[in-house]
């Protein structure tokens, strides 16, 4: 395949995926920025019900998280089959790159939240008890795959495809990273260039990504699940889509 081949194929899968997420998140952040009030008292809300019907919410949620399924299968077909089988070992580093992520990230969230850069997250606002776990799982499971496999495998096997280094690939994932997670604050998007460039350089070394996925899935699950299990009183980490 070409070099504009390639480009033209990177901007294609961008511009149906993450980098138009990118784009809100600069946008919604700058709308933030210029409301009067401090981010710290400016809330977001990640999951909220979409329909009175229970079963109506159901199929709404499971059809959004859809959508980041299939970014992750366009990426996959787009690599003609490059995907690696997982491995037994790839749990254990996957939960510990959830720690490595997940512990600091709970600090930085909290003391960012204290100096006003970033805003109040709450993860989940749905209505409907039987269906509120199965469908935050679903959504940690969605995050994990889209991101994981379109900005991580993706986007570094391309970017290596056109002779770029570990730097510059690994500042291309983790600023796109960022940038579709700055609705949530300025802090959001420093948080996750680090865990952009930690993930990126743990794939560009070893070239697996089930660690990834299960890592972001872990941190997901835990501040989703965990803050509706405890009733709203667990701080979020500030690390979803």
């Amino acid at each position: 395949m070409t070099r504009q081949r390639l480009w033209t194929e990177i901007l294609i899968v961008l511009a149906v995926s993450f980098g138009i997420s990118g784009l809100r998140g600069l946008l919604r952040v700058t709308d933030a920025l210029l409301d009067a009030r401090p981010l710290n008292e400016q809330q977001v809300t990640l999951h909220q019900s979409l329909s009175n019907a229970p079963w109506i919410d159901l199929g709404l949620q499971l059809a959004s998280a859809g959508t980041l399924f299939a970014y992750g299968a366009l990426a996959l077909y787009l690599l003609a089959g490059q995907f690696p089988r997982p491995r037994w070992s790839d749990i254990g580093w996957g939960a510990g790159l959830a720690a490595i992520i997940g512990i600091p990230g709970l600090a930085f969230y909290a003391t960012a939240l204290h100096l006003g850069l970033t805003r109040e997250v709450v993860p989940t606002a749905l209505t409907h008890p039987w269906t509120e776990v199965p469908v935050l799982l679903t959504w940690s499971f969605a995050n994990a795959w889209g991101e994981e496999i379109v900005v991580v495998m993706y986007l570094l096997t391309r970017l290596r495809q056109l002779g770029w280094g570990l730097a510059g690939a690994l500042a291309f994932s983790s600023m796109l990273r960022s940038s579709y997670h700055l609705y949530q604050g300025v802090s959001a998007g420093v948080g996750n260039i680090l865990m952009g460039m930690l993930y990126g350089w743990f794939y560009w070394r070893t070239g697996r990504v089930w660690p990834l996925i299960i890592a972001h899935f872990l941190i997901d699950a835990v501040a989703f699940v965990g803050y509706a299990a405890l009733g709203g009183n667990l701080p979020w980490l500030g690390i979803g889509h």
